[in-house]
């Protein structure tokens, strides 16, 4: 059943949260993510082909461990955004966007009337009906839902339009897809990314809207941290796992070679 978002609730009173991307399709590894302590997961369908079966099991996972799940769509999908919130998504991550106007049809997409224009449905969101209509839809209505993604020179200029939406839940950056457009090849840590993310949180602070930093760095990190930046994206958990499973190896291997 919809309830407020912890996450959100924990950045209004000033604390921490800690997302992973999840770009491996396995609800057990989503109960690990929240074991490890981590408030918010994006499953991933932006790179990943992920079935309507699978997703409503990751979903049910975060669910049941405590972990907010949230969805990173292809693109501003109508359709697709109000059945991922049916079916509990709590926010939806829109990459690579390069204008208002694509963050708009978001979020109407995920607003009732006379907000948006998103259709409405009982479901298990309602707590198939214990949640009346009337409460269910001021809830929906009253926590922003869209977090865009900026990874462009066009999402950078049009990021003070962006900005000026209601309905704006966070910012999240995308260092490496923003060098590649920059023309940078793939350096996420390169002085002129560096210079481009400072103007984005610069003006998401203006704007009162979160920034959501991922930094590659514990330099990094500090820096985010110094500048009281409170969400944090700690990477993508396919990596994360080779780079375990390949230390472990070769913390094995060498104690083999002494």
């Amino acid at each position: 059943m919809l309830r407020q978002s912890v996450v959100f609730a924990r950045l209004r009173q000033g604390d921490e949260v800690f997302g992973l991307l999840n770009s491996v399709p396995s609800p057990l590894l989503c109960e690990m993510i929240a074991a490890a302590g981590y408030h918010f997961a994006i499953l991933d369908m932006e790179h990943l082909l992920r079935s309507g079966d699978e997703l409503m099991h990751c979903l049910r996972a975060c669910e049941s461990a405590g972990l907010a799940p949230w969805l990173r769509v292809p693109e501003a999908d109508e359709k697709l955004i109000g059945r991922a919130l049916d079916a509990g998504v709590e926010a939806i991550v829109l990459p690579r966007v390069e204008s208002a106007a694509e963050v708009e049809r978001a979020i109407a997409a995920a607003c009732f009337p006379p907000r948006g224009r998103r259709g409405i449905s009982g479901g298990r969101v309602t707590g198939f009906g214990a949640l009346a209509l009337p409460d269910y839809i001021a809830l929906a209505n009253g926590e922003p839902r869209i977090v865009p993604m900026i990874e462009s020179a066009a999402g950078l200029a049009a990021l003070p339009e962006i900005l000026a939406l209601p309905g704006v839940a966070m910012v999240l950056e995308g260092a490496l897809d923003l060098a590649l457009d920059l023309q940078l090849g793939p350096e996420p840590t390169h002085p002129q990314v560096w210079q481009a993310l400072q103007s984005m949180a610069a003006a998401c602070a203006a704007a009162g809207v979160p920034f959501c930093a991922n930094p590659r760095t514990p330099e990094q990190i500090r820096h985010w941290r110094d500048q009281g930046i409170k969400s944090f994206l700690a990477g993508e958990d396919r990596g994360l796992l080779l780079n375990a499973l390949k230390s472990r190896l070769n913390s094995f291997q060498s104690l083999t070679e002494v």
